[in-house]
């Protein structure tokens, strides 16, 4: 790893201590349901759903017994609600009848339900099996392009460049860390660069102040 990663990851370590998954949840369930509602959607705004929608159906058993339309206005908060009605409805329906009702454990299966791509498979391995992931959003895209730890122009090559860059014992750990970063600091519109603990290591603050 190099340098220059090592000091960025140690910096964001001392200011953000409490860095984790923000989606409220108690099992691998409850997070790939929550991690499905979050698609271009805030986990505040996921949080706010699924406290009753959780509270009501905790499990793939319960889950089954609700209609897509039912689904629906209990999401209908979110964006992208129908869509994000239609993937839980036969997400769910498959869980049970491939997998026994329980949430795989690994990449290619994962994948196969509704609803469910690379970024969402990497943050349910992470976090619900402790498997070693980085899952890349928009923040981890933005924020580790924007810094100069990897050059990609997609989400797919950031995810390869970082794992590369990173020691694999760091992964889980690194994705919140830029998440929370890209969230309370390094924001899309207007990065906070004056008062940025990295600064001095972001390509782009080097750019902004010649």
């Amino acid at each position: 790893m190099k340098k220059k990663t090592k000091e960025i990851i140690e910096i964001l370590r001392q200011e953000y201590p409490d860095a984790k998954c923000e989606l409220n949840h108690k099992t691998s369930f409850q997070l790939l349901v929550a991690t499905i509602l979050s698609a271009q959607t805030t986990d505040k705004s996921v949080n706010k759903v699924t406290e009753t929608l959780f509270e009501d159906y905790p499990t793939v058993e319960e889950f089954l017994t609700l209609s897509q339309q039912e689904i629906e206005s209990k999401i209908k908060r979110l964006g992208l609600y129908r869509n994000k009605a239609k993937n839980l409805y036969t997400m769910v329906r498959v869980l049970q009848e491939k997998f026994n009702g329980q949430v795989p454990s690994n990449m290619i299966d994962l994948q196969t339900l509704a609803g469910v791509g690379r970024k969402t498979a990497n943050v349910v391995l992470s976090n619900a099996f402790d498997v070693p992931a980085i899952a890349v959003d928009t923040h981890v895209f933005r924020v580790s392009n924007r810094i100069g730890i990897v050059k990609a122009k997609n989400v797919l090559e950031t995810e390869k460049q970082l794992q590369k860059e990173i020691d694999k014992n760091l992964w889980t750990l690194t994705h919140h860390l830029i998440i929370f970063h890209g969230r309370r600091c390094c924001e899309a519109k207007k990065p906070k660069c004056d008062r940025c603990p990295i600064n001095k290591n972001c390509n782009y603050f080097k750019k902004i102040i010649k």
